[in-house]
């Protein structure tokens, strides 16, 4: 039964990381990237980071609700057989799949706020990193128009 329980968990770090390590999107990381560095690196507004600052607190709900959801299937999902561990795997599966799902969500509304410098940015380190960008429209704002005289 132990065994069983430290190989389900041996299985299923080895599925996260390397699915980690496959990620191919290229994301801001809203909630774990220090808001202090988003702001920096787009020169965020103050509005824009009000809006990071909403946006955060979504993602950590949404996540506190989900990660809710991974303890009650830990504590109350029988664990006895293989199939009962492959029936888990599936379900714990499913639930960080939501978690990633929300966390590109978030991403792409806090890219939405952008204007097309900072996009253009965001675009640019993306290539840098070999990942591929979410593609989203830039905002245009009043102040950032230049009027013609």
């Amino acid at each position: 039964m132990i065994f069983l329980k430290k190989l389900f968990l041996g299985v299923l770090f080895i599925l996260f990381s390397t699915t980690l390590m496959a990620q191919e999107d290229c994301v801001l990381g809203v909630g774990f990237t220090d808001d202090a560095i988003l702001i920096d690196v787009f020169q965020m507004s103050e509005m824009q980071q009000k809006q990071l600052a909403d946006f955060k607190g979504e993602l950590k709900h949404r996540n506190e609700l989900l990660n809710a959801q991974l303890e009650d299937i830990a504590t109350r999902h029988p664990q006895s057989t293989v199939e009962e561990l492959t029936e888990l795997a599936g379900k714990y599966n499913g639930i960080m799949d939501s978690m990633r799902l929300v966390q590109a969500t978030i991403d792409k509304r806090v890219l939405a706020t952008f204007n097309q410098k900072q996009y253009d940015r965001y675009l640019s380190l993306c290539k840098e990193a070999n990942r591929t960008p979410y593609v989203v429209e830039p905002k245009v704002y009043g102040d950032s128009i230049i009027k013609k005289q």
